[in-house]
């Protein structure tokens, strides 16, 4: 073989042992990216810097480095402080000075990151209240029930409906008093008083059974309603009588005749004493809650507040352009009064009857037929006549309106409340009764009360 036969065969056999035989000038690359950490900061991170080895050894902590690296950043992020491999392609970027929000959550991060904690993250910023908002109570727009009730007059000035504490309601339709009982929906008829004479007003009192009934023919009726019994009969009006009030044994009566009898059902006498004001027909009457005064409304646009043993107000009110049938004293508030005015002044207004002093008004823009304070929380509901026939929830001191329920196609005439405080009745000319679940219950008072709402009966009272 020749010299140049020698050196060719020698430089095939070199081309095919080159990756056996690597060169020590040259830097033989594998298959696998390994990237350096020489240009690595771990002192900014506090992270140990990787230990001088062998190569073989630098190799698999190399490999292990990279794996725990993409493993954080899976997990965190990122921007989650862990600082990725530099190679030497990104030493130019990691030359340049670091972001200033580094070490700062994204806003989203930071929502999903507290999302994760189950206590919040409230004491992460004192001072700052975290606790969500209150959802506003619903009201359902509907009755839950709706009962007929044939010959329900159409009279601003009677008092037809009542709820007494033992869950019974009393209507007067025509001249009859029906009972119906709210637990059972038994309809009983307590009396009949005949084609000469007709109910114009009835009230509870305040505890047991007993059931006033003021007539047309001026008389005031006293039945026990347990067992269906008239009690005795009243007289001292000359007119019908349109309003009545208890005061535990203390009856109230307001006339037609411009007069109001102070009645003591233990007395032999129909009336211990009559009180002299109004110009016109007696329509509303109310005492408030500690039995200490007495508030009347009259046709004659006056609200008259009297107290145990007058015979002459002793608080006069003369703001109302038109007659005061609605009246309502708080049970939250002593002394404050709320009452309304008829279809020329549509405004409900408010007193205090300890400082004699008149607190404000509001214009509801329709008649204002009766008041009621809710007794669980501070709120009212006034129902009205011409010219919207609508039925308001008002949140007081704001007078800001919760509800406004619609359905009574004649003027709401008639309103009471129920023992528990939750729910009210309404009656009106077009001869029907519904029933409105509008206030929370005393031990619940930030739920929702929505109990029945979507259940709609009509049944006929008689």
């Amino acid at each position: 073989m020749s010299d140049e036969d020698s050196a060719r065969s020698r430089y095939i056999e070199r081309l095919i042992n080159a990756n056996h035989h690597p060169s020590p000038s040259r830097t033989i690359y594998s298959d696998r990216f390994i990237p350096t950490r020489t240009g690595s900061n771990f002192g900014l991170f506090h992270l140990p810097a990787p230990r001088q080895s062998s190569s073989s050894e630098g190799r698999e902590d190399s490999s292990t480095s990279v794996y725990s690296t993409l493993l954080r950043t899976v997990l965190f992020g990122p921007e989650s402080g862990v600082v990725s491999p530099v190679t030497p392609e990104k030493r130019s970027d990691w030359m340049n000075p670091p972001s200033r929000n580094i070490f700062r959550y994204k806003t989203d991060t930071c929502q999903a990151l507290h999302s994760l904690f189950p206590f919040g993250s409230d004491d992460a910023m004192p001072g700052v209240n975290h606790s969500p908002v209150k959802a506003p109570r619903k009201i359902p727009r509907s009755p839950y029930k709706v009962l007929d009730a044939p010959a329900l007059q159409d009279d601003f000035y009677l008092n037809l409906v009542d709820w007494s504490t033992h869950n019974v309601l009393a209507v007067g339709l025509g001249n009859c008093v029906y009972l119906w009982n709210a637990c059972s929906s038994k309809v009983t008829k307590l009396c009949d008083l005949g084609v000469d004479d007709s109910v114009c007003s009835v009230g509870w009192a305040q505890r047991g059974t007993h059931l006033a009934v003021g007539t047309s023919n001026g008389k005031v009726q006293i039945w026990d309603a347990s067992r269906c019994k008239r009690v005795r009969t009243m007289e001292g009006h000359r007119l019908r009588v349109g309003a009545l009030a208890w005061s535990s044994a203390l009856l109230s009566s307001g006339g037609r005749d411009k007069s109001i009898f102070q009645r003591d059902i233990r007395a032999q006498e129909d009336f211990v004493s009559k009180l002299s004001g109004h110009k016109s027909e007696v329509c509303g009457l109310k005492w408030s809650y500690d039995n200490r005064e007495l508030a009347s409304g009259g046709n004659d646009n006056r609200l008259f507040v009297w107290n145990q043993n007058s015979t002459q107000p002793v608080l006069k009110y003369c703001e109302h352009t038109a007659a005061v049938k609605a009246i309502a004293w708080s049970p939250h508030v002593n002394g404050l009064l709320a009452s309304g005015g008829g279809t020329a002044d549509r405004c409900i207004r408010f007193w205090n009857t300890t400082t004699n002093s008149h607190l404000s008004c509001m214009d509801t823009g329709s008649q204002v037929c009766n008041l009621v304070w809710s007794k669980n929380v501070n709120e009212l509901v006034s129902t009205h006549g011409y010219s919207q026939n609508q039925i308001i929830v008002w949140r007081y001191p704001a007078m800001s309106k919760l509800a406004t329920l619609t359905g009574h196609t004649y003027r709401v005439l008639y309103l009471a409340i129920s023992p528990d405080g939750q729910t009210i009745v309404t009656g009106a000319g077009d001869e029907t009764l519904r029933f409105w679940n509008v206030f929370p219950s005393a031990k619940s008072q930030n739920t929702d009360s929505e109990i029945g709402a979507s259940f709609l009966g009509r049944t006929t009272i008689r």
